[in-house]
């Protein structure tokens, strides 16, 4: 017993030698340490959603409008101010510079919410093909069981065949008593 605890000591010590710079297995029996991340966590979906939001807001006319009146505040600004508090002069750079600056944040966040939408309208179209799968088979079901029930009323006697019935004997035994003379009593002799 005391030569199978030195062996595992043994193997649980690391090798001294050439082997030493070896790194050491994972204990897959413990949770590994947290690592350090050197780029900060965001959840995708809160980014997702945030960009949705934007591109709702880009594609809206309130923002074509207040996008209109900063250009053309950037403008008349920078035209008909005096020299001193100009920060553009006219051939604009700055100016396009933001609107470029602007478009290029724009489209990334416009393709997100498009994909993510696309992604909802996948999801949506898988269920409801589903639902449609579903349904159909219900249906068919149900026309096979009425199918079934009507085969079967068949060989049921409905109200109308049995009233039918008995009319016909009636008139049946109405003939015969007709036809056939009166049958006298032994009183009657």
């Amino acid at each position: 017993m005391a030569e199978r605890e030195g062996a595992r000591e043994g193997r649980d010590r690391s090798p001294a030698g050439a082997t030493a710079s070896r790194p050491r297995t994972p204990r897959l029996d413990q949770p590994r340490p947290p690592r350090r991340r050197v780029l900060p966590e965001w959840d995708p979906e809160a980014f997702g959603r945030l960009s949705e939001k934007i591109a709702r807001f880009l594609g809206t006319g309130r923002f074509i409008v207040w996008m209109t009146v900063v250009i053309i505040v950037w403008v008349v600004w920078n035209i008909a101010a005096p020299d001193v508090v100009r920060f553009d002069s006219y051939p604009f750079i700055f100016l396009t510079l933001m609107l470029s600056l602007q478009a290029s944040y724009a489209a990334p966040l416009i393709l997100l919410a498009q994909n993510r939408q696309d992604d909802r309208d996948r999801v949506n179209l898988e269920q409801d093909r589903k639902q449609n799968e579903r349904s159909i088979a219900d249906t068919e079901y149900l026309t096979r069981e009425i199918a079934a029930l009507r085969a079967g009323l068949g060989e049921v006697a409905t109200r109308d065949w049995i009233r039918s019935e008995l009319q016909d004997l009636v008139r049946e035994l109405e003939t015969e008593r007709t036809s056939r003379p009166p049958v006298r009593d032994a009183d009657d002799r």
